[in-house]
């Protein structure tokens, strides 16, 4: 995208008018190269058809123009026209060397961030985000990023495969165990923007979802300052149910008594809970803050090992809120 389509959407968006809208084939471009991609898009896709109609047509026209008439037609000798022939190669050619270069540059402009980008660190697990702003100490199941300053995530995966996809800011990218791959985008206006995992990661990988909140760059530093504690007007279990939901742990366990990925809740704070090694443990505050920390420590009996850790993601009151909601809706 060149600067001046790029300031003419900064302007649009500073001027309330906000990303293009979503056409028939794409969701509303939402990032400063997402209109380049749309057009690129667009250029290969009308290509396609008229060439298509172009193509079928000269078919259809020539079929029935020259349709045999007679059991004792003959078909008049073709020598051959060698400026048709340079017509029909050169052309597409052309064509294609222009969509490559155009897609070329596309690529390496998302491909490579600017220096001044902000760094985000992304985390994907079974079944969940996480984004860390290593700058501010503050980790998040859904990433706040300002309008109109480039992002960059730095994104690595605790246990599978699992792919980044915004469709909005047409950024997509895997997200690998033991490696890291980068993304970058630069939204143009404030909104929420859908997240996908588009690579199966098992059991619940449709679930895999969360959002891009995008704010103004003030509401963006009062949301920085605002992160670190919870709100005490609202009561600790509440957060704790919050926080259950936002972090994934739906996706494993519920509060009903039908058992997931991982053992059922209800009932089981103050319980014996039977091991896999054929011991028993209390279910009780300290066994809980085990199971989130280091969840290989004690496996419950029948259950695979997969929970992920969430030591470095929680901090201790947000794991005190998680222990107050399942003592309160998981409690004999």
């Amino acid at each position: 995208m060149n600067s001046l389509s790029v300031q003419t959407i900064l302007h649009q968006a500073v001027q309330g008018q906000g990303p293009a809208e979503g056409r028939f084939w794409m969701p509303p471009a939402a990032s400063t190269f997402a209109s380049n991609i749309d057009n690129l898009f667009y250029f290969i896709y009308w290509l396609a058809v008229i060439f298509f109609v172009l193509i079928i047509g000269t078919m259809a026209y020539f079929a029935i123009k020259y349709r045999r008439k007679d059991p004792n037609q003959r078909t008049s000798p073709i020598h051959g026209n060698h400026a048709l022939e340079l017509a029909w190669s050169a052309i597409p050619g052309v064509l294609l060397i222009a969509v490559f270069v155009w897609g070329f540059r596309a690529y390496m402009d998302m491909s490579v961030a600017p220096k001044d980008a902000m760094d985000i660190r992304v985390k994907a697990q079974m079944w969940n985000w996480s984004f860390d702003y290593p700058s501010a100490g503050v980790n998040t199941t859904e990433l706040v990023v300002p309008a109109g300053r480039p992002v960059k995530l730095t994104m690595s995966s605790k246990d599978v495969l699992h792919s980044f996809f915004v469709p909005d800011f047409r950024v997509k990218k895997d997200v690998l165990p033991n490696r890291y791959t980068t993304i970058w985008f630069e939204a143009i206006a404030p909104g929420e923007h859908q997240i996908f995992c588009t690579e199966y990661c098992g059991q619940n990988h449709s679930k895999m979802l969360s959002k891009v909140i995008v704010k103004s760059q003030e509401d963006f530093d009062k949301w920085i300052e605002g992160q670190g504690k919870l709100d005490e007007s609202i009561p600790l279990s509440e957060h704790g149910k919050r926080i259950f939901t936002e972090r994934g742990c739906t996706a494993c366990h519920t509060m009903t008594g039908q058992a997931g990925a991982g053992p059922s809740l209800k009932g089981k704070y103050g319980s014996q809970e039977n091991l896999a090694d054929g011991s028993q443990v209390l279910v009780d505050d300290n066994y809980i803050r085990e199971s989130i920390m280091d969840p290989t420590a004690k496996v419950v009996a029948g259950f695979q090992p997969v929970m992920p850790t969430f030591k470095g993601q929680l901090r201790d009151d947000e794991v005190d809120a998680l222990i107050e909601y399942i003592k309160e809706h998981g409690g004999q």
